[in-house]
């Protein structure tokens, strides 16, 4: 991703951003090569990074000298300057984790309930938050983040009702996680929000334009272009779930038969009731087409495989990879295998739902590169 800063005024929040991202990137680092990165003078460089010391965010650290003169400091990212709540809400249950700076789970809470209804869910999570916030691993709380499974908005579009939570049209999604937590509240889609945290602590450090397929109860994804998430006209974008697979094939209860996730999902696995091995042979065929579809509709450098299925079980549909046929990703020059699985599969989602909130609170200017809401109201 290519951090660049900005002359205006009026984004001085943005700049914050940038250089806080750049040294949590390439620090230690000093304030000279910050400004050459990202294009502002060193003089801003400075001043951003003046206030960033006094909020505790970042460290500053002078090296021995070791010749004539004295050695520039070196600025890293103080992980414990700071820490934000990601959460992730599922069909399946609810996640709470404490994430520091550096994108570490601190400590988290888990609680396995069936499709939680709003008021259930809220409470939960203000039970779990009570107990994180008690620990004496917390530090200062920047903010909230919650992933929660999409489409957003599309009431037919879900495997189990509307934004695929029974009970949760009309719910002020960003007012009542603000009100449980405490905190300023942030949301976006789960698979988003995995491929935010894959992109800030993962293999996205190396790569710039690659798909995150999400697998979890259902089956989504996101394309990163340069580092940013593609979000599409309304959030939704990367539904493949609903690309139709299996002609006249099951019924999904968006009303199409055959939608793929009825077949690749974690819904479908558990369905079949059959062993991984087993289950992941079955369906060879259905996965190597869909990988073959992103390729040749997305042309990434690779296909990141991640979610909330086993990480036994995504390390198998992983190697399918090696026998993928032709698409326009099938070239000899490639840098990284066709499909990888991601380095943190069941923390992804929360490590970048945390650094919504961290980005929201630091830089509000910053929300449309990571489609951040404040509202967070699901219609």
């Amino acid at each position: 991703m290519a951090l660049r800063g900005t002359n205006q005024e009026s984004g001085r929040p943005y700049n914050r951003r940038i250089v806080l991202e750049s040294i949590r990137l390439h620090g230690p680092t000093t304030r000279g090569e910050i400004a050459e990165r990202v294009h502002l003078t060193v003089q801003t460089v400075s001043t951003i990074v003046r206030e960033l010391e006094d909020q505790g965010l970042i460290l500053s650290v002078r090296e021995e000298p070791r010749g004539r003169g004295i050695p520039p400091s070196m600025l890293t990212v103080n992980p414990e300057g700071g820490h934000a709540l990601g959460i992730h809400l599922t069909p399946l249950g609810i996640e709470v984790a404490l994430v520091n700076l550096r994108g570490d789970v601190v400590e988290s809470r888990h609680r396995y309930t069936s499709n939680p209804m709003p008021d259930q869910a809220f409470a939960l999570i203000r039970e779990m938050v009570v107990e994180l916030k008690s620990s004496p691993r917390c530090g200062r709380l920047l903010g909230a983040g919650l992933a929660l499974p999409g489409p957003f908005d599309i009431e037919s579009m879900s495997f189990v009702g509307p934004t695929t939570m029974t009970g949760w049209k009309n719910v002020d999604i960003g007012a009542r996680l603000a009100d449980a937590t405490g905190l300023p509240a942030f949301m976006e889609n789960d698979m988003a929000a995995a491929a935010l945290g894959e992109q800030l602590y993962g293999l996205g450090q190396q790569l710039s334009d690659y798909y995150y397929l999400f697998f979890s109860v259902g089956l989504g994804g996101t394309m990163m272009t340069d580092g940013v998430v593609m979000s599409g006209a309304w959030g939704n974008a990367g539904e493949i779930g609903h690309i139709p697979a299996v002609p006249d094939g099951e019924l999904c209860p968006c009303g199409n038969l055959g939608c793929l996730e009825r077949y690749l999902s974690l819904d479908a696995f558990r369905r079949r009731g059959l062993s991984e091995a087993n289950w992941v042979r079955e369906i060879t065929p259905i996965f190597c087409n869909a990988i073959r579809t992103i390729e040749n509709l997305f042309d990434p450098e690779t296909v990141v495989l991640g979610g909330l299925a086993p990480q036994s079980l995504i390390e198998q549909l992983a190697t399918l990879a090696d026998g993928l046929s032709n698409s326009v990703s099938a070239r000899a020059n490639r840098t990284h295998p066709r499909v990888v699985v991601a380095s943190d599969c069941q923390h992804s989602a929360l490590r970048g739902a945390a650094a919504l909130a961290v980005f929201g609170v630091l830089s509000p200017r910053f929300g449309q590169m990571f489609e951040t809401s404040e509202k967070g109201t699901v219609e």
